[in-house]
């Protein structure tokens, strides 16, 4: 599949995905949502082991791209829903169930379902410059691409009210100060620590790192107990993998080790 809309390259472990509409401040379209879908059906079935999630030019994502959902000339309103069950809310899914880092780059404005898609990475840096917005408010909607899931999980009820019901503009500074991203950098340094990030976990042991990423995230829904469980049966797996055993090794021969991902 040709890409228009969307830059794509996996090479060295080290799957790169950057949303390319920047006119339009990389807003979705039906054509997007289709190419990014082959895309992390490329990062699922050719041997990533990150994906590089970003956008061109000053906006990483705006959301939808309203001229493609407004009513039509005789007033049939669109069917939004069928807009989230069939393009967000996979996208959303698909990006918690990849075995592996999703590392989010926030090159300029994230609003409305951008902003939820960039909390839905694993770990998420953006410029200094960079900014967040629940825009829904002021199109009379709630916010989507589980906007209303993490909120309040990562920020509290109070906040994620606030943000969701003002729409104001958050800082890429006060969102790494509440905890909805792990670091804010510097615009000039943005690019570099990016890369260092994808060539980090190219070389990490991503079965583990997939492992942490399930359990971080079937923590939400357990009680203490079950959780321990999950923790022994995934600590049981792991042991047996060939990155622990490589781990070991270099660790009790004071060697660098060299993982590769199962």
């Amino acid at each position: 599949m040709s890409y228009q809309d969307i830059q794509f390259d996996l090479s060295g472990g080290i799957a790169r995905l950057t949303l390319n509409r920047p006119d339009k401040l990389n807003s979705f379209t039906a054509n997007m949502h289709g190419e990014v879908a082959d895309a992390l059906a490329r990062v699922e079935a050719e041997g990533a082991r990150v994906l590089v999630l970003t956008g061109a030019g000053r906006g990483f994502c705006a959301g939808q791209d309203l001229s493609e959902r407004k009513p039509a000339p005789d007033g049939t309103p669109p069917d939004l829903g069928e807009t989230v069950d069939k393009f967000y809310a996979p996208l959303v899914r698909r990006l918690n169930a990849l075995p592996m880092p999703v590392v989010v780059g926030v090159n300029g404005v994230a609003a409305g379902a951008g902003a939820n898609l960039a909390f839905a990475g694993d770990i998420v840096i953006a410029k200094a410059s960079a900014s967040f917005i629940q825009s829904f408010c002021r199109l009379g909607l709630i916010p989507d691409t589980g906007g209303t899931f993490v909120l309040p999980r990562l920020v509290g009820r109070a906040r994620a009210m606030g943000l969701a019901m003002l729409g104001d503009k958050l800082s890429a500074q006060q969102a790494q100060d509440w905890g909805l991203i792990w670091q804010c950098v510097p615009d000039e340094e943005f690019d570099a620590a990016l890369e260092r990030l994808a060539q980090h976990f190219s070389k990490a042991p991503t079965k583990g790192l997939a492992y942490t990423k399930r359990a971080i995230q079937a923590s939400l829904a357990n009680d203490l107990s079950t959780q321990l469980d999950l923790e022994r049966d995934l600590m049981r797996e792991l042991g047996r993998s060939a990155d622990y055993a490589e781990g070991v090794d270099a660790f009790l021969n004071k060697r660098e080790p060299q993982f590769k991902g199962q």
